[in-house]
């Protein structure tokens, strides 16, 4: 089993730094300071999201159609994965207002819009 670690589990930080590798074929091992990828770093669900995406060719109709949600939450879970890898808009005000007005508009599940204004912190 290959077990993932997203967040240190003594005091629910994520933002680990990785200080050895160690190559499974002839057991070398390096030690210092080496960053992970912005993918690495993200949460289970937004990795499925991204596999997801991906197995889809980024076609967003083919990825509503595998997770059986609606293009708006499609697209909110998009922007929540780029907000994510650092790639989104910083305006915290206007992405907040975007999501409830989602929500008020039904396009977005509360469930959604929960965790996408947690998202947002």
């Amino acid at each position: 089993m290959n077990w993932r670690i997203s967040k240190c589990p003594a005091c629910g930080a994520g933002d680990f730094e990785i200080t050895r590798l160690r190559c499974r074929s002839c057991g070398t091992s390096v030690e210092g300071s080496f960053t992970q990828s912005r993918l690495a770093s993200l949460s289970d669900e937004h990795l499925q999201f991204v596999e997801t995406f991906m197995k889809c060719r980024g076609n967003i109709k083919d990825v509503e159609r595998e997770l059986g949600v609606s293009y708006p939450t499609v697209r909110g879970r998009l922007d929540r994965v780029i907000n994510a890898m650092g790639f989104g808009n910083n305006d915290v005000g206007r992405q907040r207002r975007e999501i409830l007005e989602s929500l008020e508009k039904n396009e977005l599940t509360p469930e959604d819009a929960v965790k996408a204004l947690k998202d947002l912190q």
